[in-house]
């Protein structure tokens, strides 16, 4: 066994060193770089130096194979350089995972401006060009940008768009505009591309709108589909808002997270926000399909091949838009293709790729008091109840009109929200950024007033009377089960990132980016850059080396987790690229 274990060492060090070479030609390299072609895309595991799509692979995981900074190496990690981005007010944030092909790396900023990064010297990060959709100047968030053939393809909000820029010039090829009869409608997720088409989401659903998904044509930008997630009536799940207010026009679904994608069943896998009107269910009673769910789409036609919801009826802002990521693993002996989520409202969710039929419900967290347990048969909360219009639950943490002040555990934020989860295929283990602070929600049983949108979220009060702080959370998918568990003195926003190293990298709000012991989640490394995180860590390799990149500028919501935390109280916000390597 012990051979075995040296034989492998060996092979994944041959692996390695070889990639790298590879990357070693990179600095030769002419700036105009090779198309991204689906079938680079589909097997983007094979080009381990580049960071092709937002989670790296179709599948979601978050993992990388380089080692060249690993467990033994990584005390010797050290800042590279770093690259401004924009950004002026403490408002201003960063939420995207830089992508990397050859040697270019592709930002995008709060704004929808798109950088081209020249990153082959690795001493400076220098901008080639920047494109700008001069969107509206709201507040919002922008998560990332999409590689298609000689494009980068980004979202703008206000008006919404997805546009395509020429990677060489830096120039507009193409532009379109997804509005509908909803201002509100924006785009924060990055887009995926699969195949010869784009796929996109929209957001905005807490400020009531019905959001939806799309499909483009890649080459031209032209709508091929779209397919809201919120049934109009007559339409299948349209059963299921049962208000007399119309509640569907407005009823969110939001889809701000991009999804995966499994080519060998040519299914997308995104999830879906919450209901709106926001927390209180009172207002639209009902399951509230198709909010709080997994959803697997054809990407050719749009049409929805199965969905589950996590949590019908929600009223604690549960939304699921978090990665649902693609692994594979035996289950009661079987092989199986599966999903796995950790999801917002504290559990831990796998369930068949081919229909989504949860296998395993566990909870991630020792807090969760808005319900008993999850179902192992149906995966729907135990104190569901289909007869009911609105859901109770465990009744702890539904704020009632005879009881409207209630403590919510996880708090409305979650659990694990859109910062990502990866998984190690060395480990076979999920790495979760878990948010632990409960919160006192009160509810007011009167809508808010007309001229604030009787869509909005009712009562408005929230407060949490303990410090808001996180876990990094080792899980077995198949199982459920919680390996390791490190707690951390400030929330994680910013997610997981898990490499062939053997390490977890995570960034947290009060400017740390750490690495951890995949086995024993052992601290190995941190530094504190002074400027929190909401931005995931990504890795890469070029000219021979190692890089691992994370982008800070927390947004305002992130800010707000540090009322509790006085010795944070003055620091400052920048949008920054910080760029590792040893």
């Amino acid at each position: 066994m012990e051979q075995a274990k040296t034989n492998a060492s060996g092979r994944r060090s041959l692996i390695s060193k070889s990639v790298l070479l590879a990357s070693a030609a990179l600095l030769a390299a002419p700036a105009l770089a090779a198309e991204v072609t689906p079938e680079r895309l589909v097997n983007a595991d094979k080009e381990p130096q580049n960071w092709l799509m937002n989670h790296r692979t179709y599948d979601g995981q978050r993992f990388s194979p380089l080692d060249q900074i690993n467990k033994t190496t990584v005390k010797n990690l050290k800042l590279a350089y770093a690259v401004a981005i924009g950004g002026t007010s403490a408002k201003e944030n960063l939420e995207a995972t830089p992508l990397v092909e050859d040697g270019f790396m592709y930002m995008v900023d709060l704004w929808g401006v798109v950088y081209k990064i020249d990153v082959r010297s690795g001493d400076a990060g220098r901008i080639m060009w920047r494109m700008d959709p001069k969107q509206e100047k709201v507040a919002n968030a922008n998560r990332g940008v999409a590689l298609w053939g000689n494009y980068v393809i980004s979202g703008a909000s206000y008006p919404p768009r997805i546009i395509a820029t020429d990677k060489d010039s830096g120039k507009v090829a193409w532009e379109t505009n997804l509005s509908t009869d909803q201002v509100e409608v924006a785009i924060t997720a990055a887009p995926l591309a699969i195949k010869d088409k784009i796929i996109v989401g929209a957001s905005g659903g807490d400020r009531g709108v019905r959001d939806f998904i799309a499909g483009l044509d890649a080459a031209t930008g032209k709508k091929l589909w779209q397919q809201f997630t919120i049934p109009a009536p007559g339409e299948p799940g349209s059963e299921t808002w049962k208000d007399k207010n119309n509640a569907w026009q407005t009823g969110g679904g939001a889809v701000w997270v991009t999804g995966t994608y499994d080519a060998a069943s040519n299914q997308t896998i995104w999830g879906t926000g919450n209901p709106v009107p926001m927390m209180d269910a009172r207002a639209r009673p009902g399951d509230n399909l198709y909010t709080n769910s997994a959803i697997s789409w054809d990407p050719d036609s749009g049409k929805m091949n199965w969905y589950f919801q996590f949590t019908p009826g929600d009223m604690w802002d549960f939304d699921e838009v978090g990665t649902h990521i693609l692994i594979d693993g035996n289950i009661n002996g079987q092989p199986r293709h599966l999903i796995t989520h950790s999801a917002r409202n504290g559990f831990v969710y796998t369930m068949e790729r081919g229909n989504g039929q949860v296998v395993v419900a566990k909870p991630y967290m020792d807090n969760i008091n808005w319900t008993k347990g999850i179902d192992q048969k149906t995966g729907k909360p135990l104190d569901y109840d289909p007869t009911k219009d609105i859901q109770t639950y465990s009744g702890l943490a539904n704020p009632t009109t005879e009881n409207p002040i209630k403590k919510v555990c996880p708090n409305r934020t979650g659990g694990n929200n859109y910062w990502p989860s990866s998984y190690s295929p060395r480990t076979r283990l999920l790495y979760i950024p878990v948010l632990t602070a409960c919160e006192i929600v009160t509810n007011d049983k009167d809508m808010p007033k007309k001229e604030a949108g009787w869509y909005q979220r009712t009562g408005g009060a929230y407060k949490a009377e303990e410090r808001y702080e996180s876990n990094l959370t080792a899980v077995d998918p198949l199982t459920g089960e919680v390996k390791k568990n490190l707690h951390l003195s400030y929330p994680n926003y910013s997610g997981t990132l898990s490499t062939g190293g053997g390490l977890v990298f995570v960034g947290l709000l009060d400017g740390t980016v750490a690495a951890y012991d995949d086995s024993t989640l052992e601290e190995l490394w941190k530094i504190n850059v002074g400027s929190g995180f909401a931005a995931p860590p990504m890795t890469f390799a070029v000219n021979g080396k190692q890089y691992v990149a994370i982008a800070s500028g927390a947004s305002s919501a992130a800010l707000s987790k540090l009322v509790n935390t006085p010795e944070l109280k003055e620091q400052r916000n920048a949008t920054v690229l910080y760029v590792f390597s040893l």
